[in-house]
């Protein structure tokens, strides 16, 4: 989000098309490096600027040793004198320091970095990777995001708070930095679920984040979570594939599985297997397990929905990156419902004064249900090489809720019967200390979150949109409000958004710039990204309603 195409006054000239991006061509971590790279750029991780300029000198001076052996590396030309072991060091560090140079928040260290960058192209370095136009984004357009210069304070302090956590400022937290309120108390989730107090040990953490990745294919998530793993000490036999996990991770993946496609079929026998036998869970491992699973389930909604592009320092791919930019609109576009229309469609749903009866709010719900069915998804994407061995059974995915069939013994799950305010957050609150409380807010900031805007007009009420997309997306996973009219989803919700919505939320892996190009035409970029947290928000409480259900029912 944060960089801007335009030549900032800060790079002193530095063409950043000048750095050598070397790593494996199918977007991997190179892991026997992760440990070395962590060191390099870890001093420049502190508030106290003292700090940052002694380990700028300290990478400036080590960079002028190896240089000198370098100056005969030209346009690719071949190694000599020697300089193979400096130039690999050099090679190594270079995306690094593109990634600092671009979307560091300390300026300093975006100044300091963008002249040793120069400097490097000085001394013979061809760099043929381009950086121009290479946002946080595939979908949203460059100019469209915040640059340094115009970023406020509220959402900068934020932005240094998740470059001290994360020892970067990754591309999800620049393209939610959209929208702060939300984006604090996400970071603020997200970090004590991986480092903070909890039962599972923090290799197990960032495993779970993998595994839970795979299902939807999102290698950017897959890669960002190898990277941590190794920095929190794991074990990098397992990053070979499942079969070399321990059999206790191993027997987590049918309830990872179930949980991403199918909620509604997880029942407390799923929790007895986990919970029983020699590589048994205990109830507090199960429920930290189910929250990282459903997190790093819906992120995946997130990223794949605002076409989160790979990071700097890992590999550009032709397998999701260039799938984002390249795959066109092949279908009509549809004559969407405008932001007047739709205004005025709110207005007049609330003058409605009319009651309905259970049984025909339930007969809405129904018809919503079916609708959704109707929608049309794009064909499934075989597993890519590079993430199959995280990934078991492919072939199950979503299928809608509607067609479990009538002799299904699944029925609706109503909330009135089961809900998160009255059951579940204190369920996970006793389990798993504080997170409830974490997690609660995170759902009501996203669902309470309004400007009062919609396109370009202001002192709009979007309270009855922000309803109809969450309950929308609840009800793909088979959740019924009862007190909910769902005619409203029908009026407010035209059919090009309610297949986005699908597919962000049940195949976000299939998900197109054409796709997101396609809906809420008349919206900004920030509104879309707000219904993107949306879906996350939503999805998640959807996975954890069925799933700490089946922990009560197995507790009962």
């Amino acid at each position: 989000m944060f960089f801007n195409s335009k030549s900032e006054p800060e790079t002193n000239g530095v063409d950043l098309n000048m750095c050598v991006h070397a790593a494996k061509s199918d977007s991997e971590v190179d892991v026997d490096n992760v440990d070395v790279l962590s060191r390099f750029s870890l001093p420049l991780c502190s508030r106290d600027v003292k700090v940052r300029e002694t380990a700028l000198a300290a990478i400036e001076h080590r960079l002028d040793q190896w240089l000198p052996d370098c100056s005969s590396m030209q346009n690719g030309t071949s190694i000599a004198n020697g300089a193979g072991d400096h130039w690999q060091q050099v090679t190594l560090h270079v995306p690094t320091l593109l990634r600092l140079s671009v979307s560091c928040p300390f300026r300093d260290v975006r100044i300091k970095c963008s002249q040793i960058l120069h400097t490097i192209s000085e001394r013979g370095f061809s760099v043929p990777f381009n950086t121009t136009g290479q946002g946080a984004s595939s979908f949203i357009p460059t100019q469209e995001l915040s640059s340094w210069d115009t970023v406020d304070v509220q959402t900068h302090v934020l932005l240094i708070d998740a470059f001290l956590q994360n020892n970067r400022l990754d591309h999800v937290t620049q393209v939610m930095g959209y929208h702060p309120k939300y984006l604090d108390v996400f970071l603020r989730t997200q970090n004590f679920i991986l480092r903070g107090d909890g039962p599972l040990p923090y290799d197990y953490r960032h495993y779970i984040a993998i595994m839970a990745a795979g299902r939807h294919q999102c290698s950017y998530l897959i890669q960002l979570q190898k990277q941590e793993f190794i920095m929190q000490g794991g074990d990098k036999t397992w990053l070979k594939g499942l079969a070399y996990t321990p059999q206790k991770l191993r027997n987590l993946y049918e309830i990872n599985k179930i949980l991403a496609h199918r909620p509604w079929l997880l029942n407390k026998s799923h929790i007895q297997k986990l919970t029983k036998g020699s590589n048994n869970w205990s109830l507090s491992e199960v429920v930290h397990a189910i929250v990282l699973l459903v997190h790093f389930h819906c992120l995946c909604s997130f990223v794949c929905g605002c076409g989160v592009r790979e990071e700097l320092d890992h590999t550009p791919t032709s397998e999701r990156t260039q799938e984002y930019a390249t795959q066109q609109d092949t279908g009509e576009p549809e004559a969407g419902v405008g932001v007047d229309t739709l205004m005025q469609r709110m207005k007049t749903l609330s003058e409605q004064t009319e009651e309905f009866s259970a049984e025909e709010r339930a007969k809405r719900f129904e018809r919503v249900e079916r609708q959704s069915v109707e929608l049309g998804t794009s064909a499934g994407l075989r597993v890519r090489p590079s993430i199959e061995h995280f990934v078991e059974d492919p072939s199950f995915m979503y299928e809608d809720f509607a067609r479990r069939g009538e002799d299904s013994p699944i029925p609706t799950f109503r909330v009135q019967d089961y809900s998160w305010d009255d059951q579940g957050y204190s369920l996970v609150n006793r389990l798993y200390n504080d997170v409830g409380n974490l997690l609660d807010d995170k759902f009501k900031t996203a669902y309470n979150m309004t400007y009062y805007t919609m396109g370009d007009r202001r002192d709009v009420d979007t309270s009855r949109f922000r309803r109809a997309i969450w309950n929308y997306i609840q009800c793909m996973f088979g959740i019924r409000h009862d007190d909910y009219d769902y005619g409203e989803v029908n009026q407010l919700l035209e059919r090009s958004l309610k297949s986005f919505i699908k597919s962000t939320c049940c195949f976000p892996e299939r998900i197109t710039r054409a796709d997101y190009d396609r809906v809420l035409r008349e919206f900004k970029h920030s509104e879309k990204v707000h219904v993107n947290i949306m879906v996350l928000e939503a999805r998640m409480q959807a996975e954890l309603l069925y799933a700490l259900r089946a922990v009560m029912r197995h507790m009962t």
